[in-house]
């Protein structure tokens, strides 16, 4: 009996000593059960909304990068062609103004042989010398038709207005009329232009 008793003793120790928070715990009612399913469910719901974020932020950075990569060559590219087109024009430019030139240093040396002919016609004319005039006309002729083809032409100062831009002043002198002041009298030596361009100006007299 008294074996029986501290038997019964120890068990109702033990029972004492059991956590109550043990004995008080209930198993979860469906409602929380469920509850927790929902916030789990949400939770990777959450997570896969956030991993869709920052891809989606981190391929429009990536965009944003390729497209100022983009901007950048688009407006390199722009430069360079903008720079050969400009050198590409002037190029030609040069070129063609090398072609309109080429013989300007040559038909510059020939302008005296052309004052010399057009004297030796006057000498010819006064002297009265008719086939030898002939002659030298045709041979005159000949060269200064030639050099017009390659753009040599006189330029025009008898009696035009004085312009400094194909004139050269040598004296001036008072004008016989009103109306002829500022205006080109005489011819000392006639100026010539190449295709345009003003090789030798015409040397005058110019009224005052």
């Amino acid at each position: 009996m008294e074996e029986n008793e501290n038997v019964k003793n120890q068990d109702d120790a033990l029972k004492d000593t059991v956590n109550p928070d043990m004995e008080n715990k209930q198993e979860p009612t469906e409602d929380q059960a469920a509850n927790e399913k929902k916030e789990e469910a949400a939770d990777k719901v959450s997570d896969k909304k956030s991993k869709r974020f920052k891809i989606r932020h981190a391929a429009e950075k990536a965009l944003e990068e390729e497209k100022a990569k983009y901007a950048e060559l688009n407006d390199k590219y722009l430069r360079l062609f903008s720079e050969f087109d400009n050198h590409r024009k002037r190029t030609a430019k040069e070129k063609l103004d090398l072609m309109a030139t080429a013989s300007e240093n040559v038909i510059k040396d020939i302008l005296p042989v052309l004052d010399d002919f057009e004297r030796a016609l006057q000498n010819m004319e006064k002297n009265g010398n008719e086939a030898d005039l002939q002659g030298v006309t045709l041979i005159f002729n000949k060269l200064r038709d030639t050099l017009k083809k390659k753009g040599l032409e006189e330029i025009e100062a008898m009696n035009a207005e004085f312009n400094t831009d194909e004139h050269e002043a040598l004296t001036m002198i008072p004008a016989p009329e009103e109306d002829k002041k500022g205006k080109v009298l005489d011819v000392i030596q006639k100026g010539y232009k190449l295709n345009g361009k003003v090789i030798r100006f015409a040397r005058v007299v110019v009224g005052n």
